[in-house]
Parts: C-alpha cells; sequence; structure tokens
C-alpha cells in the first residue's frame, strides 16, 4: 500500500510537470511560437515537433495522473525527454541554464512509473486482466 501512494505521488507530481509545459506550448507560446522555438533550437520537422511535444506532454502528463494506458504514456513521454535531451539540452550540460537534468528526471520518471503506477490507477480499475495496460494483472 506504501509502494501504491507513493507511485500516486510521483505520477501526480511528474504528471503535473508535464502538464504544465504542454499547457504552455498550446496557450502561452501557442503552437506557431512553440514551432518558431523549435526551428530557432534547430528540432527537425519543426511544427510537427512543436504539436507532438505540447500534445504528448499536456494529454500524457493528464494520463500519468489518473493512470490511465501508462505503460504507452510513459513510453511516449520518455520518447518526447529524449528528443529535448538530444536535441536541444546535452550541449549544456546536465547542470546550468538550459542543463538536461530536468528533461533525464523527467523521461525516467515517466518511463518507471508508467509500467510500475501503483494501484491506484484508472488502469487497475479499467483493465484488471490486461498485461499490457496494467503490467501487474494475474
Amino acid at each position: 500500500m506504501i509502494k501504491d501512494v507513493a507511485a500516486l505521488i510521483g505520477r501526480i507530481g511528474i504528471g503535473i510537470v508535464f502538464v504544465a509545459h504542454g499547457w504552455q506550448k498550446w496557450t502561452e507560446f501557442g503552437l506557431a511560437g512553440t514551432t518558431a522555438s523549435f526551428e530557432k533550437m534547430g528540432v527537425p520537422l519543426p511544427a510537427v515537433s512543436a504539436a507532438f511535444a505540447a500534445t504528448v506532454e499536456l494529454a500524457g502528463g493528464l494520463a500519468l495522473i489518473a493512470g490511465v494506458a501508462l505503460p504507452i504514456v510513459g513510453l511516449l513521454l520518455a520518447a518526447n525527454m529524449l528528443g529535448a535531451l538530444f536535441l536541444v539540452h546535452i550541449s549544456n550540460g546536465l547542470l546550468g541554464q538550459g542543463g538536461s537534468e530536468l528533461v533525464v528526471a523527467l523521461g525516467a520518471g515517466a518511463l518507471a512509473l508508467g509500467f510500475n503506477g501503483g494501484a491506484y490507477s484508472l488502469d487497475r480499475l479499467l483493465f484488471k486482466n490486461n498485461k499490457i495496460l496494467n503490467p501487474a494483472a494475474v
């Protein structure tokens, strides 16, 4: 039970950060602004990448919080953070301005929680016998 509560707290914390970043890309910067920023940073296919990142961060963060499709969401969020790491942050080092520590922590956390999201998730409620969406299924 304690491990399930810890997983829930982890999902909520990491999910909130992803939601905030996705929401910022959609509303504060807008998709055009996010695309322009991605283009300036040299991200390939900036319009597609911006839409992918904004959507995965917002929807994936919400799904992580709720515990829906956790393995899929964990993989998508981790892939998004891998892209951010290798396309933008790795050249800035681990710490400091533009460093990679946040994307590494978020990606690793999303991946771990995607496959170990705890009992307090919609996946456990909705997919009791599905080993893909509920890795703990018997």
